[in-house]
């Protein structure tokens, strides 16, 4: 049986890395079988791209650039990671995958959503999510949670407005695809957002084994 996979979205500070660690924890508890990655990297190729995209450093970095250099981290993965997992049975949890694209790139940045539709063809090779968990908040809850964390990563550094944008272009997308999208306020608290995922992967869960 092919795997199952589950995407992590969310804006900044939402609180993805508290869900991931939560879900790593009943995972293992229940013996599930899960592989655990990231965008952009996951790969050696991916890592490298991460690591230039999110320096400070590189102000200079052209929309188009950053786009592309995303999208090309993303089709390392699909290829290295995400269709040979799948293809032998495991799921994948994978925190962001090409709805981050659509909401920073897209949404933030103003590209042209049949312009990312066309690398998403092309990258993905046909590979979408079957459950994407979003957790949403206001933008002023997550930058305070966020700038707890220490010095801002290049996305990090825009301002307010850059992540309104965001955030109302992943609420869209949720509303476009409710079937896929499980939104989930991510202002409650930790063991809320938890179990709000859990019952959401186990929704999955049934409908996979039916």
């Amino acid at each position: 049986m092919r795997g199952r996979l589950i995407t992590l979205e969310g804006g900044e500070g939402a609180g993805k890395s508290t869900l991931l660690a939560g879900l790593r924890a009943c995972f293992e508890r229940s013996g599930m079988d899960v592989l655990y990655t990231r965008e952009p990297g996951g790969t050696p190729v991916g890592e490298a791209v991460r690591a230039l995209v999110l320096d400070p450093a590189h102000q200079g970095i052209a929309v188009e650039t950053e786009l592309l250099l995303m999208f090309a981290a993303r089709a390392q993965l699909v290829r290295e990671v995400l269709q040979p997992a799948l293809a032998s049975g495991r799921w994948v949890l994978c925190d962001r995958f090409t709805d981050a694209s659509y909401a920073y790139q897209g949404g933030g940045r103003g590209v042209d959503a049949a312009y990312i539709a066309e690398l998403e063809r092309i990258a993905t090779n046909g590979l979408k999510p079957d459950l994407t968990l979003l957790l949403d908040l206001p933008v002023a809850h997550g930058r305070a949670r966020a700038n707890q964390r220490g010095e801002a990563d290049r996305i990090e550094a825009e301002r307010d407005d850059f992540f309104e944008r965001v955030r109302a272009t992943y609420l869209s997308r949720a509303r476009a695809e409710p079937e896929r999208f499980g939104v989930v306020d991510a202002s409650r608290p930790a063991d809320e957002v938890l179990g709000a995922a859990l019952a959401a992967i186990e929704a999955l869960r049934e409908n996979a084994s039916t």
